[in-house]
């Protein structure tokens, strides 16, 4: 079974975020260690409250998707492309982009424990708190990986 990044233990998910050099270059893909914190940001703020995402509903894959993407131990593939990155970086520097990623998911986990909800991915449809913390665990390990961080 694979092992996955397991986002509800702060300290040592801190600890391997702090692992990253700035100027590490990416085993795959285009992203720099700062624009990969600040894609996490953006991610965990779609799913506290902070950005509203959108969704066209459901189609006759989504559950199928879901169930691939949150239930098995199939990883997030290599160099999948989903939107461009950013011409400028939002925070100063790799640490200050690490420190606002904590405190993204410390609204993560209020926004749920303060309101029964589900929060929507563009993929998957509705998911509730666990599948999110199961979904994060997964795209913060994809990209851990990809600067070899964790292996």
């Amino acid at each position: 079974m694979n092992q996955f990044v397991d986002i509800t233990n702060r300290r040592v998910l801190y600890r391997m975020l702090l692992m990253l050099d700035p100027l590490a270059q990416p085993l795959w893909g285009k992203m720099k260690p700062q624009q990969m914190i600040e894609h996490l940001i953006t991610e965990v703020q779609y799913t506290n409250g902070t950005k509203i995402p959108t969704w066209d509903g459901p189609n006759e894959n989504t559950e199928a998707r879901k169930q691939r993407g949150i239930y098995t131990d199939v990883e997030i593939p290599h160099n999948i492309y989903l939107e461009d990155l950013p011409d400028t970086l939002t925070y100063p520097d790799l640490e200050t982009a690490i420190n606002q990623l904590m405190k993204e998911l410390e609204t993560f986990d209020r926004y749920f424990n303060t309101n029964d909800v589900k929060v929507i991915h563009g993929g998957f449809g509705p998911l509730d708190y666990y599948e999110w913390i199961i979904w994060h665990g997964k795209h913060f390990t994809h990209h851990l990986k990809q600067f070899g961080v964790i292996m």
